[in-house]
C-alpha cells in the first residue's frame, strides 16, 4: 500500500500550469452548476473577481514591497521556508475587498450581505492589525493569542446579534438523507464556535505557497455550487458572494502560487475563515462546509493532537512524543520528502474530493 507521504511526493509540481487549472476546473464547476440550475449566478462574478483581483494584485504587489511588508518567518519552521523571509506580506488587502464588493454586488438589495461583508472586513481588519504588528516587532507573533482570539470573538458576536435581530439565522442543521438536527438556541454558542475555529483553521493552513488561497477557491466554489442545486432551498445571493470570493483568491493565486510573490498573511487568511463562517451560518450549510473543507479541519486537528499528544507525555526532561514530524499537517508531508508545491498541489486534490463527496450528500 502505498503511503500519502509517497503518493504526495508523485503529484507533478509545476506551479504555473497547476494554478491555471485550477481556474479553468473551478470555472467549469461554476458554468455547469450555471447551467443546471438556470441561472447565471456563479460564473459572471467568479470571472469578474479573478480579473479584478489579478490586475490588482500585479499593481499592488510591488507597492507592498516597496513598503517593506515582508513576511518574517518562523524560526522553529521547517529550514527551507527562511529563504521566504522578506517577502511581501498582507496581500489580503488587495483581494478580500474585491470578492467583498463584487459579492454584494450580486443582490444589492439583499439585507443579509452587507452583514457577511461586515464580518468578513472586520476579521481582515483583525488580521491586518496582527500582522503589522508582527512586521514592526520584526517577529512573526503580532497579537497575543488571547487578544486575537478575543477580537475575533467580539466581532463573531456582533455578526450573530445581527443576524439574529434581522432573522437571517434559523436554530436547524440540515443534514444528508433529509435528517434535520434542532438546536435550538444552542445555535449561537455554535455559531462563535464556528467563527473562531474556521477563522483560525484556515489562518492555520497558510503555510505553504498557494496552499490556502487554493483550498480556499475550492471550498467556496464548493459552496456557492451546492447552494445553487438545493433546488427551492438554493440561495442565489450567497451563492453568487461564495462564487466573488473564489474569483478573488483564484486571482491572488497567480502570484501566490511557487515561488509566492506574495503572502495573503492574517489578513486573508482570518477573513477567509470568517467569510465561510457566514456564509455557512446563513444558509444553513454547516453540514457542507465541514466536509468540503475537511483539510481546514485536518489541519486544525494536527496542531491540536500534536500539542495534546507532546503535553500528555512530557518527561522529567521536558520532552514528549509527537504525532508529527511537524505541525500542521503539510509540514509533516513537506518533511517527508514531498516538495512543497507536490504537498500544495495533493491538498488542492483532496479539496476537489471533498468537494465532490460535499455535492452528492447534498442536506
Amino acid at each position: 500500500m502505498i503511503s500519502p507521504t509517497r503518493l504526495i511526493a508523485s503529484l507533478p509540481s509545476n506551479s504555473r500550469h497547476l494554478a491555471l487549472l485550477l481556474g479553468l476546473l473551478l470555472l467549469g464547476l461554476a458554468i455547469a452548476g450555471d447551467a443546471l440550475s438556470h441561472a447565471p449566478q456563479l460564473t459572471p462574478p467568479l470571472l469578474a473577481a479573478a480579473v479584478v483581483s489579478a490586475l490588482l494584485s500585479r499593481w499592488g504587489v510591488p507597492r507592498l514591497r516597496q513598503l517593506k511588508l515582508g513576511q518574517v518567518i518562523r524560526e522553529e519552521g521547517p529550514q527551507a521556508h527562511l529563504s521566504k523571509a522578506g517577502t511581501p506580506t498582507m496581500g489580503g488587502l488587495l483581494v478580500v475587498p474585491v470578492g467583498v464588493l463584487i459579492g454584494g454586488l450580486v443582490a444589492p438589495s439583499d439585507p443579509r450581505l452587507p452583514a457577511v461583508a461586515a464580518i468578513t472586513l472586520a476579521y481582515l481588519a483583525i488580521g491586518a492589525v496582527d500582522d503589522w504588528r508582527s512586521l514592526t516587532k520584526h517577529h512573526n507573533t503580532g497579537l497575543t493569542p488571547r487578544g486575537k482570539l478575543l477580537l475575533q470573538a467580539i466581532s463573531a458576536v456582533a455578526f450573530l446579534a445581527w443576524a439574529a435581530a434581522g432573522q437571517y439565522m434559523g436554530s436547524d442543521i440540515a443534514l444528508p438523507l433529509g435528517w434535520v438536527l434542532p438546536l435550538g438556541m444552542v445555535i449561537w454558542p455554535l455559531g462563535l464556535f464556528v467563527f473562531l475555529a474556521e477563522s483560525n483553521a484556515t489562518n492555520l493552513t497558510d503555510g505553504l505557497d498557494g496552499l490556502a488561497a487554493g483550498c480556499g477557491a475550492i471550498v467556496f466554489s464548493g459552496l456557492g455550487l451546492q447552494l445553487m442545486l438545493r433546488g427551492h432551498e438554493g440561495d442565489p445571493a450567497l451563492a453568487g458572494f461564495c462564487a466573488a470570493m473564489a474569483g478573488c483568491w483564484l486571482g491572488f493565486l497567480l502570484f501566490n502560487r511557487h515561488p509566492a510573490r506574495v503572502f495573503m498573511g492574517d489578513t486573508g487568511s482570518l477573513a477567509m475563515g470568517a467569510a465561510l463562517a457566514a456564509v455557512a451560518l446563513l444558509s444553513n450549510s454547516l453540514w457542507p462546509l465541514l466536509l468540503m473543507g475537511g483539510v481546514f479541519l485536518a489541519e486544525s486537528l494536527s496542531v491540536i493532537a500534536q500539542v495534546w499528544v507532546f503535553k500528555a507525555t512530557k518527561g522529567p526532561d521536558g520532552v514528549g512524543r509527537r504525532v508529527l514530524r511537524m505541525a500542521p499537517l503539510h509540514h509533516h508531508f513537506e518533511l517527508g520528502g514531498a516538495s512543497e508545491q507536490q504537498v500544495v498541489v495533493g491538498f488542492w486534490a483532496v479539496s476537489l474530493i471533498l468537494v465532490a463527496l460535499g455535492l452528492v450528500l447534498l442536506p
